[in-house]
């Protein structure tokens, strides 16, 4: 007997991809990547297609050693006007730092769902960072560039455990009356799960109206691509993801990598939503960086590679 699939909401035709791989993928190693490796990552990542790419995060380099490059990084960044250069920012300060490479396209704003997780991560209550996130916004409007928000620790804290549906919905609808460019929803330890993704982004939605909504999962329970998948199919816009499914939180104990971005490129397209993306050249970006950060890699779809294979026949793919 088949499922009933007439109120299943329809497939969007595409979705957009956020490369963070340069940024969250990175942060959390310990053995640092070179200013020049980073820069072959963002452009092997650009031929891939990726039009949108968080190239840094603009932090005390004490607290994140591999991001101390950041204005060199930026300094070097191929000059693509089809591109968005993203720099993730928790405050004023670092705001201005990534201003003033005059190569940065949109800040991303922090805020955090729970105080002791925001303590950990940018030391302020959850409150006080929305607050700068606001304000991280305004400073960008003010720029002439625009402004994003990532609310963390949406699915779970790493600290507190359970977090409230309310109040990622109420900090959500907070953030929208700054007039951010996107809203994200971000499982910063992968605790996240299908249906609790799906009623979460049905309600940020309807509480954020026009503004576009993204998402960020970790894989680090094994759930990060069901939960994209749910998603997309709730209605989100924009999916964050890194190569070869590396990253992590160096504030959140536990925190593991991020959903593969050739995995989820795979799954989407085979199943008709378009990214954009070329998946060849992302299995080839994400065995090269294999090779840099000298160990294998969690992304699947990089070690079992495409499907079909190119050449197949039909009748071959059908198992005639």
């Amino acid at each position: 007997m088949c499922a009933d699939m007439s109120d299943q909401a329809p497939l969007p035709a595409s979705i957009e991809m956020v490369e963070v791989g340069p940024r969250d993928g990175l942060q959390n190693e310990k053995a640092l990547v070179s200013t020049a490796d980073k820069l072959s990552l963002i452009t092997k990542a650009l031929d891939a297609g990726v039009r949108r790419i968080e190239v840094a995060s603009f932090v005390n380099p004490k607290k994140v050693p591999q991001m101390a490059d950041a204005d060199d990084v930026c300094a070097a960044l191929p000059h693509r006007p089809d591109v968005t250069y993203i720099g993730l920012v928790m405050n004023q300060r670092g705001a201005e730092r990534a201003l003033a490479t005059g190569r940065i396209d949109q800040l991303g704003a922090v805020c955090v769902a729970s105080d002791r997780f925001a303590m950990a991560n940018q030391g302020q209550t959850s409150d006080e960072s929305v607050e700068a996130a606001k304000a991280i916004i305004a400073l960008a409007r003010d720029a002439g560039k625009s402004g994003q928000a990532t609310i963390g620790a949406s699915f779970g804290c790493p600290f507190e455990g359970e977090v409230s549906e309310d109040r990622v919905v109420a900090m959500a609808a907070a953030l929208a009356e700054a007039g951010p460019a996107e809203i994200a929803l971000a499982d910063t330890i992968g605790v996240g799960d299908p249906a609790r993704v799906t009623r979460l982004v049905t309600r940020v939605r309807a509480a954020i109206g026009p503004i576009p909504l993204r998402l960020h999962f970790h894989n680090t329970r094994g759930t990060g691509l069901a939960n994209v998948w749910a998603g997309v199919t709730s209605g989100a816009t924009t999916i964050d993801a890194s190569l070869g499914g590396l990253g992590g939180c160096p504030f959140a104990p536990g925190a593991a990598g991020n959903v593969s971005t050739e995995d989820v490129v795979y799954m989407l397209e085979r199943a008709g939503v378009r990214t954009g993306l070329d998946l060849d050249q992302l299995i080839s970006a994400s065995q090269w960086l294999g090779t840099i950060m000298q160990k294998p890699l969690p992304g699947m779809v990089s070690r079992a590679g495409t499907f079909p294979k190119a050449g197949e026949s039909e009748t071959a793919k059908l198992g005639a």
